[in-house]
C-alpha cells in the first residue's frame, strides 16, 4: 500500500500472513470468542497491524474494540481504518491533529462473483462509467474497485457522523490511473466550518489484491476541484 498513500500523513502496516499465535487483549478475545477460526485470525492479525502502526506514532498497545456497527474504537487523538480479505490485512492510522478521517478497503482483484451485486451498489451513471473504463483498461476489475471504493467512503464517513451511509447515497467516479472521487448525495458532516460534500481517494492493484483508500485532511478539498 506504500505507493497508494506515500504522500499522506499516515502510518500504514500491512501483511500477507497470519502469525501462528497473534495476540489479543482479553476484551478483544471476548469480542470474537464465538467466531470461527478464520474470523478470529483475521481479527487478531489486523489488530496486530494496527498496534504496530500505532507504535510508530509512539502510542502504547491498547485494545481496539469494535463498536456496535463494527467500526474500531481508536485511542484518543488517533484516527484509523483497518481492512482484511483473503491473503491480506492492513491498518492505517494517523494523528487527529493531521487527519480528520481515513478509510481503507481491500478486496480480491477479481470481478464480482454475482452480477446482481453491482446493481445493488451502483447507479446507472456509475455503471455507464464502468463500461467505458472496461473498454480502456479491460485488465482492471472495475466493478470490484467500485465496491471497494464505496466501502472506503463509508469507513471515512462513519467516524464523522455515526450514521449509516447507503451505497446509493454516494456516487463514485473511478479514474483510469489510480484515483477516484466520491460525491455525497446526502448532506455531509461539517469539518473546519465547511460541509464535506465528497472525498478524494486512490486505488491500487498489486499481487492479486485491489486496495482503495481515502485520507480526509483537516482542510477538505471539494472533490470536483
Amino acid at each position: 500500500m506504500g505507493p497508494l498513500l506515500a504522500a499522506a500523513p499516515v502510518t500504514v502496516v500491512e501483511t500477507r500472513e497470519d502469525p501462528a499465535d497473534p495476540y489479543l487483549f482479553p476484551e478483544e478475545a471476548a469480542a470474537v470468542a464465538k467466531a470461527v477460526d478464520k474470523r478470529r485470525r483475521e481479527f487478531a492479525t489486523v489488530r496486530q497491524c494496527a498496534r504496530t502502526a500505532l507504535a510508530e506514532l509512539g502510542v502504547p498497545p491498547v485494545p481496539i474494540l469494535p463498536g456496535p456497527k463494527g467500526a474500531p474504537h481508536w485511542p484518543e487523538g488517533i484516527v484509523g481504518s483497518m481492512t482484511h480479505c483473503a491473503g491480506y490485512r492492513a491498518a492505517v492510522v494517523a494523528r487527529a491533529s493531521a487527519v480528520v478521517s481515513v478509510g481503507v478497503d481491500a478486496e480480491p482483484a477479481a470481478p464480482l462473483s454475482d452480477p446482481d451485486v453491482l446493481k445493488l451498489v451502483s447507479d446507472e451513471t456509475e455503471r455507464a462509467a464502468l463500461a467505458e473504463l472496461g473498454i480502456r483498461r479491460p485488465d482492471v476489475p472495475w466493478d470490484r474497485l467500485l465496491f471497494s471504493a464505496k466501502e472506503s467512503v463509508y469507513k471515512t464517513w462513519f467516524p464523522l457522523t455515526g450514521r449509516w451511509l447507503g451505497f446509493e447515497e454516494a456516487r463514485v467516479n473511478l479514474g483510469p490511473d489510480g484515483g477516484f472521487t466520491a460525491q455525497l448525495l446526502v448532506p455531509g458532516p461539517t469539518v473546519a466550518g465547511r460541509e464535506v460534500t465528497g472525498f478524494r481517494g486512490n486505488w491500487l492493484i498489486r499481487d492479486g489484491i485491489a486496495v482503495t483508500a481515502i485520507v480526509l485532511p483537516l482542510t477538505p478539498v471539494p472533490p470536483g476541484r
